[in-house]
């Protein structure tokens, strides 16, 4: 399958905010954290914001009305003068708006859309209906972030949504963190704790790998097997995964990959880019339960690579689904081998 890529953002670009899952900023105790984040978005991005009709109705609203998350997110794809839809952040149940999807919206106005987390539905959605997506920050979290976005995170949306030059190396951040500070709006001006990265450790592998890239939280993916939006081509891809901050115990993560082993998925893939997982909870029995799983499967020769900044963990890169990606073991290094976006017109890349 080809995969459309959209056209690159420019400032004054009009983007529009959906709530596809929880409907937290809607609510009043996050009207501030919210607010902040569109500020961010206007001030660090110089973009302009539009809030979808029924994205700010608040968590009960929406959790009971999956046909209107779903209608904002279509009126958002179908409107020429947006340029993107940004998420406002995950939640849980995503997967409901999956009967109210206009297909032929998507494959008509192709534009970016961007998340993480249950947004990997979203993304799911995209790569059905053939539109590159991407992986990144959401409102009320990174571009809210306490004092300021992250600069390493300001730098990826500028790379991945507004340069059509190749992407290049994914360096990972200088420091991170996951910390939780409670959404108070006495806290805005307090800084998370933050910890020198340290760089990405090879769990395996030896050599270059080149693949497209495909992924997203390991969490939302196993609600998708066996529905309409699992990906059934697997061959040649690089596998981003991630584990949500529910921090899925290992036993869990190992059941899962286990059945990605029993589909073939496994023996398909170029290699494997695995997250930081939340507060490094279960980081080193994820990694052996990585290893073991491959190796149940005989492939021990399989690159990959770990502790990567694309997830759950703060600041983020972004990857944009189906774009050519590198891993170079020796060097410890991931690169994308081309552009996130496009700046003169849609064109197709391939994918899978």
């Amino acid at each position: 399958m080809d995969l459309i890529i959209p056209k690159a953002l420019h400032e004054n670009d009009l983007v529009a905010t959906i709530s596809p899952s929880w409907g937290g900023a809607g609510d009043l105790e996050h009207a501030w954290r919210f607010q902040q984040g569109v500020q961010r978005l206007e001030e660090s991005l110089s973009l302009r914001q539009k809030s979808m009709p029924y994205s700010l109705m608040g968590t009960q609203y929406l959790a009971e009305h999956p046909k209107k998350r779903a209608e904002d997110w279509m009126r958002a794809m179908a409107d020429d003068d947006i340029k993107a839809v940004f998420c406002n952040i995950g939640g849980e149940d995503a997967l409901k708006i999956l009967p109210y999807i206009d297909w032929d919206i998507l494959a008509a106005h192709p534009k970016i859309v961007m998340g993480y987390s249950d947004a990997t539905v979203l993304h799911m959605i995209c790569w059905k209906a053939g539109l590159r997506s991407y992986y990144g920050p959401m409102v009320l979290v990174e571009f809210a972030e306490n004092v300021e976005i992250d600069p390493y995170t300001v730098r990826w949306v500028r790379r991945a949504l507004f340069s059509a030059e190749e992407i290049g190396l994914v360096e990972p951040p200088a420091y991170w963190t996951s910390e939780f500070l409670p959404w108070y709006e006495e806290n805005r001006d307090i800084r998370r704790i933050m910890k020198p990265h340290g760089g990405y450790q090879l769990l395996q592998g030896h050599g270059v790998a080149q693949g497209q890239l495909l992924g997203g939280c390991l969490d939302v993916l196993e609600k998708l097997k066996d529905t309409v939006l699992f990906p059934d081509d697997w061959q040649d891809v690089i596998w981003f995964m991630e584990t949500s901050e529910s921090q899925p115990e290992p036993d869990q993560v190992r059941r899962w990959l286990l059945d990605y082993g029993r589909r073939g998925i496994l023996h398909q893939l170029k290699g494997i880019l695995f997250a930081k997982p939340y507060d490094e909870k279960y980081q080193e029995a994820y990694h052996q339960i990585i290893q073991e799983v491959l190796a149940k499967n005989s492939l021990t020769e399989l690159p990959v690579l770990v502790d990567l900044c694309f997830g759950h963990t703060e600041p983020m890169c972004i990857f944009p689904y189906g774009a050519l990606a590198q891993m170079d073991c020796e060097k410890k290094e991931v690169s994308i081998l081309e552009s996130g976006v496009d700046s003169t017109h849609s064109f197709k890349t391939g994918g899978k």
